[in-house]
Order: C-alpha cells, then structure tokens, then sequence
C-alpha cells in the first residue's frame, strides 16, 4: 500500500497491534500497549487484531482511540479493511460484529468459522526467518483458550511452503524456524504429513538451517526424530511442551500423552542426537497440583536429560472447563513453585553449556547494534557472545567457527572468539 515503517520519534498514521490472550498478563500488556500507542501516536488510525481481540472484542473496541477490531479470520483481511477505512467505505459486520457508533466496529467470526490461513514467512529486523506452516488447534485443553481464539487446526500445502522458503533462500536467509500453534497436527487441511514437510524443506538450496519452534510430544513420531538426526539442514534442536510431570495432572489437562511416553521421546532424541538442546514448558499451580502434584513433576523433571524449562504459571482464563476443578492453588504457591523449577532449569541449562566449552562450533551470528557485542546460536542452540571488541556487522547473517568459552556474566550465553 505504499506505506512504511516510522521512525523513532514520527508520528504513524496507523498503528496495528497484534494481540496475544494465552494468560490474564498477556491481556493486560495488550491493553497497556493499546493506551501506550494511542498516547503517543494521536490522530492515528488504530486496529486491534490477535487472540485478545478475537475472544473480547467488545472490550478492546471500546477502549478510547481503538478504531478498528479484527478477529482471527478477519486478519488475513486486514489489507482490505485497511484500504476500505482510507477510502471512507463503512465496515458491514458480518457474522459476530458491531458497528455501534459508541465504540469501535468490530468484525469477529466464530470459532467454527475461523478457516483462513494468513501466509507468513519474514525476518522483520531479525538475521532468522520465520515460517508459519499451521494455525489453529484442534486438543482443546482444559486450561486453554486457543483453540476458541484461533480455530481449528488448518495448514497450506507442502508446495506452497517450499516456495517461500526458496523466496527466503533468495533473500540471502541462511535459518527459517518453522512457527505454528500445533505444528505437529500439520496436514488437517491438504492429507499431508509434517514429516513430508520436513523432508521437502530439507532438500531446498541455500538454507543451512531449519529449527521446529515447538512440537506436542505425541506428535513427535520416531520418523521424524530419525529423520532430524541424520539430515542436511534441520538441527539438533527440540522445543517439547511437557506443562505437568504428574500424569493425574496430565488427565485433568486433557493432555494427549502421560509421563512414560514424554521419558520415551526424550531418550529417543538422545540417543540419535547427544548433543541435541531440549526446551521444555512447564505449567505450575494450575487446578489440580496438589503438592504432591507438584513434587512428582519436580522429581521427573529433575531425572530428565533437558536443557532448559520454560516455566510460567497458570492463569485462570474465563470459559475455560479447567474452572470446574476443585483444588486451586495460592498465588504465592505458584511463585514459589516457579522459582523452584527456574532454578532446576538454572542448573541444567549451565550444566548443558559446560559441556562445550572449550570445543569448537559453527555460529549463526545475528545483527546487532553498533558498538554492542553480536549475539548467535550453535548448531544445538548454545547462546553465543562475540565482544563488541570485536564484533563486526560483516559477521551479521554470517555462519562462523568459533571457539567457545566460559560464561558471560549473567551466565544466559558463552562467549567465543573467531
């Protein structure tokens, strides 16, 4: 349409807010985000689109400045609706939507009508780039509202996917993480596989490497986990939400999977692949955990051979069954069962790390700002620091061999030297 990014310090003619709605917290930054850039962007045409959107858009159009609130299916749209408000054209609100002079028109399908996919594949001000190859959620788990946010579970084709990824590969893209709300379930919409997609990507000219941002465990099939050990491009990298290691909590989650089958997919990965990286999501406090709950998943935790966790607690989230379950836990229970986890994942993050210093590895190393030092990722995902002393924006997109160090102070990365 012609238009570009501002500045720092311009004003914007339109702002575009994306939202997310995962947790209570979520909700309220994107409400702070919505006051924050009506503030300092006055006069400008603001539309409100995402996940908080589509599940309370009455709510978000009736925040002041808010001109426009789009639901999931209507995203893909956005261009359009864009171009009708320049135009001065009225919105017609089909299926949920209002356009009561008293607030914001908002256009919101439902659930069961939420059918398009919105291609993506881009790098923003990023080195990597980003490819979403599925939307929607078909499991329905009890503490969650994505699948009500955005649909059933609906992909492109294999041969739709390949195609940008080559258009990234032209672009000079040397990684591409492949992005999707149940990336596993791929294939609902077109009878393919996402191992057929993995081999099809796998075999495209240019790009060094692909990462699976996040795979259910019952979906990660043994296939694909042989495959990933001896292919060209996809790396030793996983990203398995586990959310509880108790499987009464796993049954009251309507979680697809118990603990026995999570240990098994674990040891499968490192037998193939040893130096494999593996982040996992943990849920703490949900409806549910008694204590006992909570030192079951503590205890399997601690047996397993993972890299990282990715703790958060749970939030209660309205029409969601998960209310209907009796026991809750305190809020100061849940800090306190976060912090106990963060610090296992503490230890088994640098535990991981130590393993590789003073090896060598190959690193994509990624933009940064002049005078800061560069930032990049091993193979297997080891967070790298370059000093700024000498860093150089020619190593930016750049795959190098470095030789890896001790920490850094705050111990999130190694450092290395060229």
């Amino acid at each position: 349409m012609g238009v570009s990014a501002v500045r720092s310090g311009e004003q914007a003619d339109i702002c575009l807010i994306n939202t997310c709605s995962v947790t209570e917290v979520a909700d309220h930054k994107c409400r702070q985000a919505i006051h924050r850039l009506v503030r300092q962007h006055p006069g400008a045409f603001v539309v409100v689109t995402g996940c908080y959107a589509q599940l309370s858009p009455k709510e978000v159009s009736s925040i002041d400045g808010v001109d426009l609130v789009l639901g999931s299916n209507e995203k893909a749209s956005l261009i359009q609706f864009l171009s009708d408000a320049w135009s001065g054209r009225s919105f017609v609100a089909d299926g949920d939507g209002s356009t009561d002079k008293s607030s914001a028109p908002y256009l919101v399908s439902k659930t069961k009508d939420i059918k398009s996919f919105a291609p993506s594949c881009s790098r923003g001000n990023r080195t990597r780039y980003f490819l979403k190859v599925q939307d929607g959620c078909d499991y329905f788990c009890t503490y969650c509202t994505i699948p009500y946010a955005r649909g059933f579970s609906r992909n492109p084709t294999v041969a739709s996917l390949v195609e940008q990824a080559r258009q990234a590969a032209a672009e000079g893209g040397k990684e591409i993480v492949l992005t999707g709300v149940n990336i596993g379930d791929f294939g609902k919409t077109t009878g393919e596989r996402f191992i057929d997609l993995v081999k099809a990507l796998d075999k495209i000219e240019g790009i060094s490497r692909f990462r699976i941002s996040s795979l259910e465990p019952d979906l990660i099939s043994d296939e694909l986990i042989s495959f990933c050990a001896t292919s060209r491009a996809f790396m030793p990298h996983f990203h398995i939400p586990l959310q509880s290691g108790s499987d009464s909590v796993l049954r009251l989650m309507h979680r697809h999977y118990d603990t026995r089958l999570f240990a098994d997919k674990i040891s499968r990965i490192k037998s193939l692949m040893p130096d494999a990286f593996i982040g996992v999501d943990v849920m703490v406090g949900c409806r549910g955990e008694t204590p006992e709950c909570f030192e079951e998943t503590r205890r399997f935790i601690e047996g397993l051979d993972v890299s990282q966790l990715h703790v958060f607690p749970y939030s209660e989230r309205p029409g969601t069954s998960a209310l209907n379950i009796p026991y809750v836990v305190t809020e100061r229970d849940k800090k306190e069962r976060c912090r106990c986890l963060l610090e296992l994942s503490d230890i088994k993050t640098r535990s991981f790390y130590s393993k590789y210093m003073g090896s060598k590895a190959e690193v994509l190393f990624e933009k940064a700002l002049r005078g800061k030092a560069m930032h990049g990722f091993t193979k297997n995902y080891i967070r790298v620091e370059l000093p700024a002393s000498i860093a150089h924006p020619d190593l930016d997109n750049q795959i190098v061999s470095v030789s890896l160090g001790g920490f850094t102070p705050d111990q999130s990365a190694l450092y290395c030297s060229i």
